[in-house]
């Protein structure tokens, strides 16, 4: 009985002792003011386009956005205070969703309602004061700010503005520049984000095309309102994993039979081409920890009876976590809920047997999590490359009672922000975890008499 706590205070140091929180870069932290950075509505006299097209934009909800702020207090903060071990991992989150705030040590900033200047998040002078990225791989916000008169752009106008100089920075037209905050390393040392990592192992960035080109479009355009139009002025849209446009179609769906025709008790398999169509990067990504992805598949007979088709398996390793279960999972909320006997919540509450398209996160204990700053190992990479056809087979075993005439077989592809059990225990709003379909398509073939 006496050795218990010794055991205990052991894992409770190796835990402590592989956390590296150097991780999280905190060099300029104090180096900076709220009042060395303009507010977006100054920007707004000049660059009223860009700036409606910004607020739109989860650039700048960054911080306020419902999901950040429950994650951010409820979940990070709290871990913070209750697990020494996750002392001032809080802190890192900011360096992204609120860099102003990080930069000036205003760590926890207020809760959005209060209106601090946290709330600006993303803001213009956050992007068009970053002159360089400390070291070679762009991720932890380890971007170079500097203040003043001068702003960092893409392009070097005929002349500077009234307000401000304008210098040409190459860096502001590479995804190197969006790796900074869309790469993520933990404290234990595993890539939790890694969207611009993705893009550079994939094959547009092999062939020059940039994050810039897909989520800040080419248009002819001004810049300022009193300047001259360009052709290829970049818009501030910033559409990403949150806007139903980008999303629509993402990965293009197609079924078909191995057969056309069949009698009841026979067996027929159903092959789903997912081939990702528009991404430069794997899909999901981002945020993986809390996105899920899965292919539904239905057959529905002559007299509208319907039988749920489950995948395939393909028994790879670390295949569980790609096929939906009632298993539950997250029991490491429990630490910052002060729930300690927190047993979890369902993985992924979907359709058991239908396919995900994910990469699991683990805990030091080796349970599914999805606090990224928690994450020591990551499980099987099944997300859909960039330009990635991947294979699904669904066998049906028709039971005898299926109604002869035409089946129809559909493959449905879904999307979540959020994993719903989460949504619902942190009291997330619904649109959060609401269902987004991606895409569909069905095929038929015929029950002989």
């Amino acid at each position: 009985m006496k050795q218990k706590p010794i055991l205990f205070l052991s894992a409770l140091l190796i835990v402590i002792s592989s956390f590296v929180a150097s991780e999280l870069r905190v060099d300029q932290v104090g180096d900076f003011k709220y009042d060395d950075f303009d507010k977006p509505t100054k920007c707004k006299t000049c660059h009223n386009d860009f700036y409606q097209q910004w607020e739109q934009s989860m650039m700048s909800k960054a911080y306020t956005h419902h999901w950040d702020e429950i994650e951010y207090f409820q979940l990070a903060v709290a871990h913070s205070e209750n697990d020494p071990a996750m002392a001032k991992v809080h802190e890192g989150c900011n360096g992204c969703h609120t860099p102003m705030a990080f930069l000036s040590g205003d760590v926890p900033p207020p809760k959005p309602e209060e209106g601090s200047r946290a709330n600006e998040a993303v803001s213009c002078e956050v992007c068009h004061l970053i002159k360089g990225i400390d070291g070679d791989t762009a991720y932890n916000h380890n971007f170079i700010m500097t203040s003043g008169n001068t702003k960092y752009s893409s392009r070097k106008g005929a002349t500077n503005s009234p307000e401000h100089e304008i210098m040409k920075s190459e860096l502001h037209s590479t995804a190197k520049f969006c790796g900074a905050c869309h790469n993520e390393k933990s404290g234990f040392g595993a890539w939790v984000k890694s969207t611009q990592l993705e893009w550079e192992e994939g094959p547009y960035s092999k062939e020059g095309v940039q994050c810039q080109d897909c989520h800040m479009t080419k248009a002819n355009t001004r810049t300022a309102s009193m300047g001259e139009k360009y052709p290829d002025a970049k818009l501030h849209l910033f559409h990403g994993a949150h806007d139903p446009g980008k999303l629509n179609g993402v990965i293009e769906l197609r079924v078909q039979p191995d057969m056309n025709e069949t009698v009841p008790g026979g067996v027929a398999v159903f092959t789903v081409a997912l081939f990702n169509q528009k991404t430069g990067h794997k899909f999901p990504t981002g945020s993986v920890e809390d996105r899920i992805v899965w292919l539904h598949v239905e057959a529905e007979d002559e007299k509208g009876n319907i039988y749920h088709l489950k995948v395939d398996e393909k028994e790879f390793e670390g295949e569980e976590y790609t096929i939906a279960s009632d298993e539950l999972a997250y029991q490491d909320m429990g630490v910052p809920l002060q729930k300690p006997d927190f047993k979890g919540v369902k993985r992924e509450d979907v359709p058991v047997g239908d396919r995900i398209f994910r990469m699991p996160y683990f805990d030091p204990q080796g349970r599914m999590t999805l606090m990224q700053w928690n994450t020591k190992s990551l499980g099987v990479d099944y997300r859909i490359g960039p330009r990635e056809t991947k294979l699904e087979t669904f066998t049906f075993n028709l039971p005898y009672k299926v109604a002869p005439g035409q089946l129809k077989v559909t493959a449905v592809l879904n999307y979540r922000l959020l994993v719903k059990p989460v949504g619902e225990l942190l009291n997330v709003p619904e649109e959060e975890y609401a269902i987004h379909e991606i895409n569909r398509h069905y095929t038929e073939i015929t029950v002989l008499p």
